[in-house]
C-alpha cells in the first residue's frame, strides 16, 4: 500500500440503544459532561469483523481471531503447526516472526487492527494499520427507559407469576461522527492490502445491514456518510485534523430536537481541499 487514508464515518440510530454499557445496567453509554452519546470503538470494529466473517465465509485470510468462544492460545499452536515449528512461550526471534506472519496472512482482523498475541504461545504482537475513534453524537442525546413483560417464567418456582418484567432502553435520535485512519507503513508490516481496504469500506457500508437485534431493530440504525481522504503519498498531505475539520455537520434551521438525518446539512469545504488530497464519497 503506497497511500494514506484518513476518513470519516457518519451513522446515525433510531429507538434503538447503539451501543449499551455493561457497567451501567446497559444504559446507552453518554458523556456525562456534554450529553452527547458515544459508541466505543471496539463496538465498530465487531461490526466489521461479523461483516468479514458473514461474508468471509471461512476463506483463508478472512478468518475472524476475536470470534466469541475463540481459544487464542489454540489459534497460536495452530501457526506453529502451519509454520512446522513447535509451539512455546520462549521461542527464536526468526520463529516467532514466522508465526507472526502466519497469523497476520491467515486473520483479517490481526492484519487490520492489530493484536497481542504473546501469551503462553507466543505470535508476538502486531500494530494494527487501522485504528477508529469513538463514535460521538453531534447533539446531545436521551435515554429513554421502557418497561416491558413477558408471559413466561425462567424458574419453575415461578410458575405462577402471570408475567415477569424487564428493562429496555433505547434513543429516540442521535446522529454519531467517528474518524478511521490508515497507515500505509504499518500496512506493509502486516501485509494489510488495497483489497483489504476496499473489504474494510464495505463493511462499514453494511455495518449494521446484518446487525439487527432486539436491541437495534431493522432500520433503526444507517450509515449515512462515509467520507475518505485519500493522501497521494504515504506520508500525507495534510494533518488528520485539518481534513476532518473541512467536514460540518450541523442541525438545520429552524430545527430544535432532530429526529432523523433529514434535519441534519452535511458540508464539505472542497475549496479548503489541500494539495495531494483526493476525496471520495462512498455514501
Amino acid at each position: 500500500m503506497n497511500n494514506r487514508y484518513d476518513f470519516l464515518f457518519l451513522f446515525d440510530c433510531q429507538d434503538a440503544n447503539p451501543n449499551g454499557d455493561p457497567d451501567a445496567g446497559n444504559l446507552p453509554r453518554i458523556d456525562v459532561e456534554t450529553g452527547q452519546g458515544l459508541v466505543t470503538d471496539v463496538c465498530l470494529k465487531r461490526k466489521i469483523r461479523n461483516f468479514v466473517a458473514l461474508t468471509g465465509g471461512g476463506q483463508e485470510g478472512k478468518r475472524i481471531y476475536f470470534t466469541e468462544g475463540a481459544v487464542h492460545n489454540l489459534q497460536h499452536k495452530g501457526a506453529f503447526e502451519a509454520i512446522g515449528e513447535t509451539p512455546a512461550k520462549s521461542v527464536k526471534p526468526e520463529i516467532k516472526d514466522k508465526a507472526t506472519a502466519w497469523m497476520c496472512q491467515t486473520y483479517y482482523d490481526v492484519r487490520t487492527f492489530g493484536a497481542v498475541m504473546s501469551t503462553e504461545v507466543n505470535c508476538g504482537q502486531v500494530r494494527g494499520p487501522v485504528q477508529l475513534s469513538f463514535a460521538r453524537s453531534i447533539d446531545p442525546i436521551v435515554s429513554s427507559e421502557h418497561a416491558i413483560t413477558r408471559t413466561s417464567v425462567t424458574n419453575e418456582k415461578d410458575i405462577e407469576k402471570e408475567r415477569t418484567m424487564g428493562r429496555k432502553f433505547t434513543i429516540p435520535y442521535g446522529l454519531f461522527k467517528a474518524q478511521g485512519f490508515v497507515n500505509p507503513f504499518l500496512a506493509n508490516q502486516t501485509g494489510f492490502t488495497d483489497d483489504d481496504l476496499e473489504l474494510l469500506f464495505t463493511a462499514l457500508e453494511n455495518a449494521f445491514q446484518f446487525d439487527q437485534s432486539a436491541a437495534r431493530p431493522a432500520g433503526s440504525m444507517n450509515p449515512r456518510a462515509l467520507i475518505i481522504f485519500k493522501h497521494d503519498s504515504a506520508l500525507g498531505s495534510a494533518p488528520s485534523h485539518k481534513l476532518f475539520d473541512l467536514v460540518t455537520v450541523k442541525k438545520k434551521d429552524g430545527i430544535e430536537v432532530p429526529r432523523s438525518i433529514n434535519d441534519y446539512d452535511v458540508a464539505i469545504d472542497e475549496a479548503a481541499m489541500p494539495e495531494g488530497i483526493t476525496l471520495i464519497r462512498r455514501i
